[in-house]
C-alpha cells in the first residue's frame, strides 16, 4: 500500500488561480473519480465475499485505468493553463519552479510504478 503525503500545496503561477479548471473539466474529473470510488467499493465487496481473484484483478485494472485517465486529464489541463502562464511570463524562477514541479510528478510516477513492479516480483 502506498502512502503519499503532500506536505505543501503548490500555488499556481504568478497571476494564476487555484481553481483553474473549466467547469466541464471539473465535472468530468469529479464524475470519473466518483466512478472509480464506486469500482473500489465493488472490489472491496468482492474481497469480502471471496470473489474469484482474476475477476477482482480485472476490476482493479479498470480502476487503475480510470485513475490514469484522470491523471492524464489533470496533466493536460495543467500544461495548458498553469504551465503556459509560467512559460509566457517574465519570472524565470517561476518558470523553473513549474518545470521542476512537472518533473517531480513524473519522477514520483516512475517510483510508484517501479515499487509496484518490485512488489509483484517478490510475491
Amino acid at each position: 500500500m502506498f502512502n503519499i503525503v503532500y506536505n505543501n500545496p503548490r500555488t499556481p503561477p504568478q497571476g494564476g488561480r487555484l481553481n483553474i479548471m473549466d467547469e466541464q473539466t471539473r465535472q468530468s474529473v469529479t464524475q470519473r473519480l466518483a466512478s472509480a470510488a464506486g469500482h473500489i467499493r465493488g472490489v472491496e465487496r468482492m474481497a469480502r465475499e471471496g470473489a474469484y481473484c482474476i475477476d477482482m484483478i480485472r476490476q482493479i485494472q479498470a480502476v487503475q485505468a480510470a485513475l490514469n485517465k484522470i491523471s492524464h486529464i489533470m496533466l493536460d489541463t495543467h500544461l495548458r493553463t498553469c504551465m503556459t502562464t509560467a512559460v509566457r511570463g517574465a519570472d524565470i524562477a517561476e518558470r523553473e519552479r513549474m518545470l521542476q514541479e512537472v518533473t517531480t510528478v513524473f519522477e514520483m510516477s516512475n517510483k510508484l510504478n517501479l515499487s509496484a513492479h518490485k512488489e509483484t516480483q517478490q510475491s
